[in-house]
């Protein structure tokens, strides 16, 4: 397979994905606490390079059946070369029978209800997008580049065209000051799109960002380990969900979750609280990463 670019990455759920790379880097990549592609330029691979690694994967990968669109945001390309690219892994990998992309609220917004549905039909089966906070200041500050009302339309498109909608949330994004503004905001978003499954993770400031450089200022505070899970319990707190999965198992959190909501908030709640009081082991930061 053909890779480019110093990072190629993927949500934990791909982990045994085919991971075919279509784009390099990120169509926004203006947000200030992500460093992944700062120093790549947005292209489009070629699409004899592309069509090369489906012949790769069509030989080589017989034991893995989901794909995995990366980098960030494929869904931007122009819908007839999505159609294109769908109708040409359903043609040559026939047993996969999943494939996901991520995309962020922007790409999603340019694609109607229609052409999502057409997309489904060739194959596509999940869209990972990332919320961050549900604040408007909060996604302001970070440059995310749309406000709670847009990711809420975005989200709740994906799920009218029936698609799986994997959403993440950012603890920590909000810094001290905001923290529970952000995480009050962020459950009732959430609750607005009604994600199939919703993704905790934690921030990690890296070197490479604004953030970072604002934190080292002064002008910006993490929350510590309790402040990050009062974070937490405030945004399930107000999450209502009838329905979908609630993960924390990335490697960046303190506390590891997996549960159904609505059926176990209550749950939830009780394990946060128990952390919160120190009768629970909170992943020590030599074993966080991203």
């Amino acid at each position: 397979m053909h890779y480019e670019g110093a990072h190629i990455i993927r949500p934990p759920s791909e982990a045994d994905s085919i991971i075919l790379q279509v784009t390099v880097g990120c169509s926004h990549n203006k947000c200030t606490f992500c460093g992944t592609y700062k120093e790549e330029r947005f292209r489009i691979k070629d699409q004899a390079i592309v069509d090369a690694d489906l012949d790769f994967a069509a030989q080589y990968c017989l034991r893995q059946s989901r794909v995995f669109l990366a980098d960030g945001d494929v869904l931007s390309l122009s819908q007839n070369r999505l159609v294109d690219l769908l109708t040409k892994i359903r043609q040559r990998l026939p047993w996969v029978n999943r494939v996901s992309l991520y995309g962020n609220a922007k790409a999603i917004r340019n694609k109607t209800v229609d052409q999502l549905l057409e997309l489904k039909g060739l194959g596509l089966h999940r869209v990972y997008m990332g919320l961050e906070s549900g604040y408007d200041p909060v996604l302001t500050a970070i440059e995310k580049g749309a406000n709670a009302a847009e990711m809420i339309e975005a989200g709740r498109r994906v799920k009218a065209a029936n698609l799986f909608l994997s959403v993440t949330a950012l603890l920590g994004i909000a810094g001290e000051a905001l923290s529970q503004e952000h995480a009050k905001a962020t459950g009732q978003v959430l609750s607005a799109m009604e994600p199939n499954q919703t993704g905790i993770l934690t921030l990690m400031l890296l070197e490479n960002t604004q953030l970072y450089q604002l934190e080292t200022a002064g002008q910006f505070q993490l929350p510590d380990q309790h402040g990050m899970l009062r974070e937490l319990r405030t945004m399930v707190e107000h999450l209502d969900l009838k329905k979908g999965q609630l993960q924390s198992n990335h490697a960046s959190n303190y506390l590891a979750i997996n549960a159904r909501m609505g059926r176990d908030k209550e749950a939830v709640l009780a394990a946060i609280d128990q952390a919160l009081a120190g009768h629970t082991r909170l992943k020590p930061e030599y074993l966080r990463a991203l």
